[in-house]
């Protein structure tokens, strides 16, 4: 009986160390103060280059971008859009991957803008994003209050670099919850 308890305490100790990664996405993230500082971390936990992250906030009927900074001047996304992944995003509440993005029908204007204060790429095509994943933003009440995308660009699929995996996928969900309770997801 002494080896089935001891057992079961090896056991509960190797789940909690299994579920490590995620609270320590949990705990830097909730430790940011800032867009900038959660998409450095959102890069840092995917291995994207910060120009490869976007955080828009719901403000009314609308997406706007929080970071980048460029792409807060060039517009938003409607949340009634049906070209916009974002605004599906939003709508449906649903995570999603796309490893073969260009095949994916979606509003590019926003590919179109140079990032240069972050170090994007002038070369031509660089910046195409060829691998996306999506996720929204929910506050401690569920409501959707942003939408967090990790991408990889590049002039091709093979040259954005490896494809997401379902575990990514998996984090940038904790991650866009862990997000949700920020202040700066409010609008004001």
């Amino acid at each position: 009986m002494a080896i089935s308890a001891s057992a079961g305490a090896g056991s509960a100790a190797a789940v909690a160390r299994a579920l490590a990664p995620h609270a320590v996405i949990e705990q830097n993230l909730e430790r940011c103060t800032s867009p900038q500082q959660v998409c450095a971390e959102l890069s840092r936990i995917f291995n994207v280059g910060v120009t490869e992250v976007a955080l828009m906030r719901v403000e009314g009927d609308i997406l706007n971008f929080v970071f980048p900074t460029e792409l807060q001047a060039a517009g938003f996304v409607p949340l009634s859009s049906s070209k916009a992944v974002a605004a599906r995003t939003a709508s449906t509440r649903k995570v999603e991957l796309f490893n073969n993005f260009m095949i994916v029908q979606h509003a590019n204007v926003f590919e179109t803008i140079k990032l240069s204060t972050l170090g994007q790429s002038n070369a031509p095509g660089a910046n195409t994003i060829q691998k996306l994943m999506t996720a929204p933003v929910t506050d401690s009440h569920h409501n959707v209050v942003g939408v967090v995308q990790v991408c990889r660009k590049g002039l091709t699929p093979t040259d954005s670099g490896s494809d997401f995996t379902l575990n990514d996928l998996q984090n940038l969900e904790i991650a866009s919850r862990a997000v949700g309770g920020l202040s700066f997801m409010h609008a004001v």
